[in-house]
């Protein structure tokens, strides 16, 4: 089933040209079961990638426009009194669907952001003490803007934290960019994209990606890194086990996709910044002197020892 993510992948790329290790990372997030934070300047193709992946999947898709007045009721939904049937009744938020995309997040409050906390860990959202399962496979992808701070809300370092991956887009190269210019690509193609992977297809994939094997040292090799991110003189908080946990499950998801059933040494240091750097937290005086959370995991990478042993459980 490895090659149905290369399809996905490949449908995405008829869309997004020029990046795809990119686009494989929100595949594998998929693969994963994680959620994705896109972070990049407006205009670079941040929701359009996220369309085009959602048109790649025979899947429910919804979409939150994330602005300060939008409330949590919108997202999880609401119970309201049914004068025909005096009763109340249960309204469906925009979170009950199989992939869902916060458009500019850091928009809404931090009150609407935490009402994405409980289903982004657990898959389930509880209302007037009903708890709901949500639609399996559930995805959250995220975008957000880095240079616009005026009307948004940073996200929580907790909320940060349920995000297994946090990438970027970045500019075209020349000649993609001309092919965008021409029409030939972006976001005039996305109607034309088609379904080429069910819910089902994607489940058992996440079923398989189980089955995906690490030895005793590469376990031990994520472990090093994740505490000695902790262990830097520059971080006042480090990366956490639920980091840990979601490094090697990206990892697993990696394995898969490259046609192997045990993880290598190689796929962690793959991963290790995407995964790793938006949980760090710097010091003050770090961020003086111009100190980055990329920065932090590089040198740990740098610092820890790489295993020799890739032997399979």
């Amino acid at each position: 089933m490895e090659n149905t993510l290369k399809k996905i992948v490949n449908n995405i790329e008829t869309v997004i040209v020029g990046k795809r290790e990119t686009v494989e990372l929100a595949v594998l997030a998929l693969a994963a079961k994680g959620h994705v934070l896109i972070e990049d300047i407006p205009g670079i193709g941040k929701t359009t990638m996220v369309k085009a992946l959602a048109k790649s999947l025979d899947f429910s898709f919804g979409r939150i426009q994330c602005t300060p007045d939008i409330l949590p009721s919108d997202i999880t939904g609401f119970n309201m009194y049914n004068i025909k049937k005096g009763e109340m009744e249960y309204k469906e938020g925009l979170v009950f669907n199989n992939l869902i995309l916060a458009d500019e997040i850091n928009r809404a409050s931090p009150k609407t952001q935490s009402s994405l906390l409980e289903v982004m860990e657990e898959g389930q959202v509880t209302i007037d003490g009903n708890t709901r399962q949500v639609p399996s496979p559930f995805m959250l992808l995220a975008t957000q803007n880095p240079v616009e701070y005026l009307g948004t809300f940073p996200l929580p370092e907790a909320q940060l934290d349920r995000f297994m991956f946090k990438i970027s887009i970045g500019y075209p190269g020349y000649k993609d960019e001309f092919e965008i210019l021409d029409g030939r690509v972006g976001a005039e193609s996305l109607d034309k994209i088609q379904a080429v992977a069910s819910a089902e297809d994607i489940l058992n994939i996440q079923e398989e990606i189980k089955n995906v094997s690490i030895s005793p040292a590469v376990k031990k090799y994520v472990l090093d890194i994740i505490t000695g991110t902790r262990k830097d003189e520059n971080v006042t908080l480090g990366a956490s086990p639920r980091a840990g946990i979601q490094l090697i499950r990206a990892a697993q998801a990696t394995a898969y996709y490259m046609g192997r059933n045990y993880i290598i040494p190689d796929d962690i240091q793959y991963l290790a910044v995407s995964a790793l750097a938006h949980r760090i937290i710097l010091r003050p005086d770090a961020k003086v002197k111009g100190v980055k959370q990329e920065q932090v995991i590089f040198n740990t990478l740098k610092t820890t020892k790489v295993p020799v042993e890739n032997k399979t459980i």
